[in-house]
């Protein structure tokens, strides 16, 4: 376990408040290492002092707060709530979750502050300014075996308080404050809640933060010693079409399960392939998570499939509800029954999630759990918690209560939208606006470094891909599939404008290029997604026409007769494809200015031909408007969503209105 303190990183955040400035950058900290806290996962406070708006001094303690993530948390992520109340109400005999939640935002010094943590009460008992809490895989891996507690007594002996799993919230916080009762707290240096994680305190930062380091690298070197830390399967495994397609079925019969559209991510890794080819993996699989809390993200157990996916799918949703069944009352009521995880028996390992960011929680989850389980394995056998304690958490009152939330969702959350020309002008619009909307995209062009241009956005898979190159085509398609589980939406934009030149004077490459990349391009795209999106969740295709299309100019022959082509093959694809429910429309810009070909001197240049200015060339439309990428982009939009639902065939303008079109 890395010691990511620096010194000086540490001093640039005293310039505020030295208290909350380095709970802030030692909580950053631990926030970046995924094997202490993942995703939201853990939890940090300091304590402190201040003046109320009386005058009067106050104990306080700024502890996280609910929608923060440790890994980028500020200091307005540590809403600050009166201590002393919170230490009253550690002393009730009996709390709610739901009326403790209400009475810690009683305790909170600015109402509109996030709501504190669970966990708060918790935090306020430990008598120390600084509490770090994590899900340290390490030490929960170890505590998910059948000797899990005596080999951590092994490890920490009295150093260490060690206490049997308690659902958190309330009752864990009266748990600790019982146990610790006549302890003296000096001899501690963290507390271990079997199966969930650890505690370290002290009244300094660095200090807590040095001992959560060196006790959870102690727990690492214990498993290295016994040699679970190599045990660690590995495999490799090579999807083919067939299995691509097996998988966008799977994700549909998913997506109608969770009653909305779902990402499913195929990890074919050498430890996912790994890990599925382990001879009891449909066992070990469906004991139970690396800690409760990943329940409410992963389920309490995996799915397990083979050469017939459907079949696992339906005996997940048998297990799902019997699981419900057995454990449930009659206040709760029943979730979703799409897997969050499962085997794919020799191939890999696939995730399920509702939308972007629950993807990649449930894929990191996965990743973490699969290497904890070789752990625990290599310690005796993988033994979680009973599923009645892993119900409890996934149907916590809290979680619960989240359902009846009425929170929009994004048009296009779940849904997978392919986009080529994706590098600038109207693609690369099209792709902000799709992401903007909830969107997964694959993004395909054959610009340089485009395979890094969205590096900073997980919700794309750029690609670099030449489209005229069919099996270039089907291979990009098949990665995309197997990153997001299939295809929904394409936007088939790529294509160039070739220089003007009459047909007098053409010659056979130009012409033979135009038609290639302008046309034929088109058809290989249609032609590879179609089975995918037969599969798709309401699926459409936006063709990027042009107006030269119904009015088209002299000199634009190769241009002009490959788009004309592509409407025309458009056409027919509206009348086969109808009967599978899948839309195709066109649209036909004109004068988008801000893309790639037309740079100032073109501009320029066209102008002076109009007798114009580049301003009036610009806006030369019946509407005098300037058309642009973006405008394009929302009409895309508009045809690949539920707006347009029943809509097919058509072709729409996108040109501020041209004379001759209209």
């Amino acid at each position: 376990m890395q010691n990511r303190w620096d010194p000086q990183s540490a001093a640039t955040f005293l310039a505020d408040d030295t208290e909350l400035g380095l709970r802030v950058y030692s909580s950053q900290l631990l926030g970046q290492d995924e094997d202490l806290v993942l995703h939201g996962g853990g939890n940090t406070s300091v304590k402190g002092i201040r003046n109320n708006v009386f005058g009067d001094q106050q104990r306080i303690l700024n502890v996280k707060g609910s929608g923060w993530d440790l890994r980028t948390i500020e200091a307005a992520g540590f809403p600050a709530v009166d201590l002393d109340y919170l230490l009253r109400l550690g002393d009730l005999p009996q709390l709610s979750d739901t009326e403790m939640m209400k009475q810690l935002r009683l305790a909170l010094l600015d109402p509109t502050a996030p709501a504190p943590s669970v966990e708060a009460i918790l935090h306020a008992l430990i008598p120390f300014a600084v509490v770090d809490h994590s899900h340290a895989d390490a030490v929960v891996a170890i505590s998910n075996s059948p000797d899990g507690e005596l080999a951590l007594r092994e490890i920490y002996g009295k150093r260490v308080l060690i206490l049997p799993y308690i659902m958190p919230g309330f009752i864990l916080a009266r748990q600790v404050a019982e146990a610790t009762r006549d302890i003296d707290w000096q001899t501690l240096e963290g507390i271990i809640l079997l199966h969930h994680g650890i505690f370290t305190f002290s009244d300094e930062a660095r200090v807590s933060y040095d001992n959560m380091i060196s006790l959870v690298s102690e727990a690492e070197s214990y498993l290295q010693s016994v040699g679970a830390i190599d045990n660690i399967a590995r495999g490799t495994y090579q999807p083919d079409a067939a299995d691509c397609l097996g998988l966008s079925r799977l994700r549909k019969q998913a997506s109608q399960l969770l009653g909305a559209p779902a990402l499913l991510r195929w990890d074919i890794s050498p430890e996912a392939v790994g890990f599925a080819s382990l001879d009891n993996v449909g066992d070990i699989a469906t004991r139970g998570p690396l800690t409760p809390d990943h329940t409410i993200h992963a389920k309490a157990f995996a799915a397990v499939f083979d050469d017939e996916p459907e079949a696992g799918l339906k005996e997940f949703v048998r297990r799902y509800q019997d699981y419900f069944r057995k454990h449930a009352s009659s206040t709760h009521q029943c979730l979703d029954s799409m897997p969050r995880y499962g085997v794919w028996l020799n191939r890999g390992v696939l995730s399920f999630a509702p939308g972007l960011k629950r993807l990649q929680v449930v894929s990191d989850i996965t990743r973490h759990t699969i290497r904890a389980i070789q752990w625990g394995q290599a310690l005796g056998g993988w033994e979680a918690l009973p599923q009645k304690d892993l119900f409890d958490v996934e149907y916590w009152e809290l979680e619960q209560a989240k359902l009846k939330s009425t929170k929009s969702v994004p048009e296009f959350e779940g849904k997978v939208v392919l986009v080529t020309g994706a590098a600038s002008g109207i693609g690369r619009a099209c792709v902000n606006e799709f992401t903007a909307r909830g969107a997964a995209v694959v993004a395909l062009d054959i610009a340089k470094d485009f395979s890094t241009a969205f590096d900073d956005h997980s919700g794309v898979l750029a690609l670099r891909c030449d489209v005229t190159d069919s099996d270039a085509l089907d291979y990009a398609v098949r990665r995309g599939v197997r990153h997001f589980g299939g295809i929904d939406v394409v936007v088939s934009n790529a294509g160039n404008f070739p220089a003007s030149c009459e047909i007098s004077n053409m010659d056979d490459q130009s012409c033979d290029n135009s038609l290639k990349l302008n046309l034929s391009s088109h058809m290989k795209l249609l032609r590879v997604c179609t089975p995918y999106l037969e599969q798709g969740i309401e699926p459409a295709v936006v063709i990027m026409g042009s107006k030269n299309v119904p009015a088209p100019g002299p000199g634009a022959a190769a241009y002009s007769v490959a788009k004309a082509g592509l409407t025309q093959m458009a056409r027919v694809a509206a009348l086969e494809l109808g009967q599978a429910g899948i839309r195709v429309n066109v649209l036909h810009p004109n004068g988008v200015f801000d893309t790639a070909i037309w740079t100032d001197e073109v501009l320029a240049h066209r102008a002076q031909r109009y007798g114009m200015s580049v301003e009036d060339y610009k806006r030369n439309n019946v509407l005098q408007c300037e058309v642009t990428s973006t405008d394009v982009a929302s009409m895309v939009v508009l045809f690949a969503g539920s707006g347009t639902g029943v809509t097919t065939g058509a072709q729409v303008p996108v040109d501020g209105g041209n004379e001759r079109v209209i």
